[in-house]
C-alpha cells in the first residue's frame, strides 16, 4: 500500500475548532500543492479525512487526483491513532487527511512502530509518503513533501 499522509491547509482562526474554514491562501497555495502532487504523478483510490471543515475542505481539493476515489469521513483521524485507525486501512494508494500532533505520531507509528518516536514535521498542506504494511513499524518513509516543494513542482 501507498499510505499519503496530509495535512490539512492554512485556516481560518475562529473559536469553534472544528467549523474552521480554509482561509483564501491556504485554499489557492493548496491547490497549487496538488498541481504538484500532479506532476509527482499520484492518484488516490481511497481519500479518508477528518470530519473537521478545513481536512474537508483539503480533502475536496485532493479531487483531481481521485476521480475514482470514495471519499470517507472518519473522526479517527481527528484524534490519537488507534488499531481502530489502522483496520479502516486498505486499498492500493490511500490518503489521509487530518491534524497534528496526530499525523506525526501515525507516522512514527507506522515507520518506527511507536507513536512517540521520531520527530516527523508536517506543516499545514505537507504530504508525508510511506509504504508498506499499515502497521506499526510496517511501513516506510518515501518521501516527505514540504507544502512550498510541492507549490514548486505544480
Amino acid at each position: 500500500m501507498d499510505l499519503f499522509l496530509i495535512r490539512h491547509a492554512i485556516a481560518e482562526d475562529g473559536a469553534d475548532d472544528a467549523a474552521r474554514p480554509l482561509s483564501d491562501e491556504g485554499a489557492k497555495k493548496f491547490s497549487r500543492a496538488v498541481r504538484g502532487l500532479d506532476a509527482l504523478g499520484l492518484r488516490f483510490d481511497r481519500v479518508l479525512h477528518s470530519p473537521k471543515r478545513r481536512a474537508v475542505e483539503t480533502a475536496e481539493r485532493l479531487g483531481p487526483l481521485a476521480a475514482d476515489a470514495d471519499f470517507e469521513v472518519t473522526s479517527l483521524l481527528a484524534e490519537p491513532p488507534s488499531d481502530e485507525l489502522l483496520s479502516h486501512l486498505h486499498g492500493r494508494s490511500v490518503a489521509l487527511v487530518g491534524h497534528e500532533p496526530y499525523l506525526s505520531a501515525l507516522l512514527a507509528w507506522l515507520v518506527v512502530g511507536a507513536p512517540d518516536a521520531g520527530n516527523f514535521a508536517l506543516k499545514k498542506g505537507g504530504v508525508a509518503h510511506l509504504s508498506g504494511e499499515p502497521q506499526p513499524g510496517g511501513m516506510r518513509l518515501v518521501a516527505l513533501y514540504p507544502p512550498k516543494t510541492l507549490r514548486e513542482l505544480g
